[in-house]
């Protein structure tokens, strides 16, 4: 994976809520090849704890390198097809996968950020990422697409950026987060700084508050998935007795604790907490600024692709049916998709199918 990393510089970058980074990178990579006009650039902006590894890479001979978070959905003669399409995918600022964030040092103190990292929001993670797209010399993308964090980063960049690109695909999101999905990541965020091992951002790899990030994650997958699907997964009479009082019992547990237990050292604490508030921070009716009170209201968006699905409990389809009908008062050409996929929130992950089918005609016609 390394030959196909790409870094890039980021600096005298002003954040949204104040501060400044200077030294920083911004870790992307691409595939595919621009074309002359450049105007054949897709961006993807990740959701919460993946990476600018969205996939393999075109006729890659690298035996090491590993499948990509989005495998199914990009590559040559795929949904998004890397034949046709020149594609960007950067892991975003303040995360702990490449790009500069709070575990990053501090190029003036030689030690890392941890809390003194400026406050991040999602127009900063878009800004960045946007930096990177004008370093290649692309002036207006072809079209971009985010899931879930990502597209509300998409929704950031549109709006702070109106001639940023022609097409949108959304997945997964909506205008701002909803009081269910910030409760959830608020209890997130709670169990990680009461974790004993915490220390106020000074845990170390001996002392890492893993109880707290186990914790955090298994809230996060009950609100990535359905119940729909909790119980054609785990029928009853796969339980098991425990081996010690109040042991794990019953199936759910088990795979709840194992998704856990892989993800407590794959993601930085304080990076966690950080994109996790920027998230909830984000409310595209900042940008209402007519009377109207539609933020779409200036942006020069030529088509727009809203997808969500039936049983999504963080992102429930009324965000994605609410952002579709803003999109649309707004002049832009909207097609909404709602799917009847059982997987929730990760359906974009899971449902290849249905997610294929929908994102890659949309591409076609573009």
């Amino acid at each position: 994976m390394a030959s196909h990393l790409n870094l890039y510089p980021l600096n005298h970058f002003k954040m949204r809520h104040g501060g400044e980074l200077n030294g920083a990178i911004i870790a992307f990579e691409t595939w595919g090849e621009l074309n002359d006009n450049k105007d054949n650039a897709i961006l993807i902006l990740t959701g919460l704890s993946t990476d600018s590894h969205a996939a393999t890479h075109d006729h890659s001979h690298d035996s090491h390198e590993t499948a990509g978070w989005w495998e199914y959905m990009l590559g040559p003669g795929k949904a998004i097809d890397t034949d046709k399409w020149f594609v960007i995918c950067a892991s975003s600022l303040g995360s702990c996968k490449g790009s500069t964030g709070p575990c990053s040092p501090n190029p003036s103190t030689k030690k890392p950020y941890k809390f003194t990292f400026p406050d991040l929001t999602l127009e900063d993670i878009a800004n960045s990422s946007w930096e990177v797209v004008q370093s290649l010399g692309i002036e207006k993308l072809a079209c971009v697409i985010g899931p879930s964090m990502g597209g509300m980063s998409s929704l950031a960049l549109v709006l702070q950026h109106p001639n940023a690109t022609h097409h949108m695909v959304n997945i997964a999101a909506g205008c701002h987060s909803e009081p269910f999905s910030t409760a959830i990541r608020s209890l997130q965020r709670e169990a990680i700084l009461k974790d004993v091992n915490f220390n106020d951002g000074n845990y170390s790899s001996e002392q890492w508050p893993t109880q707290g990030m186990k914790q955090a994650r298994k809230m996060g997958m009950l609100s990535y998935r359905s119940a729909e699907e909790w119980k054609e997964k785990f029928p009853r009479n796969l339980r098991q007795r425990p081996h010690k009082p109040f042991g794990i019992e019953f199936p759910v547990e088990s795979y709840l604790e194992h998704h856990a237990e892989k993800f407590v050292h794959q993601f930085d604490p304080v990076s966690y907490i950080y994109l996790s508030r920027a998230m909830d921070w984000f409310d595209a009716c900042d940008y209402a600024t007519h009377e109207c009170g539609n933020p779409f209201y200036d942006i020069n968006l030529d088509s727009a692709l809203v997808v969500g699905a039936r049983t999504d409990l963080l992102f429930p389809k009324s965000q994605q049916q609410e952002l579709a009908e803003l999109l649309t008062i707004a002049g832009c050409e909207t097609q909404l998709e709602i799917t009847d996929s059982i997987q929730g929130h990760d359906a974009f992950l899971v449902d290849q199918e249905n997610y294929s089918r929908i994102i890659g005609e949309y591409l076609q016609k573009l």
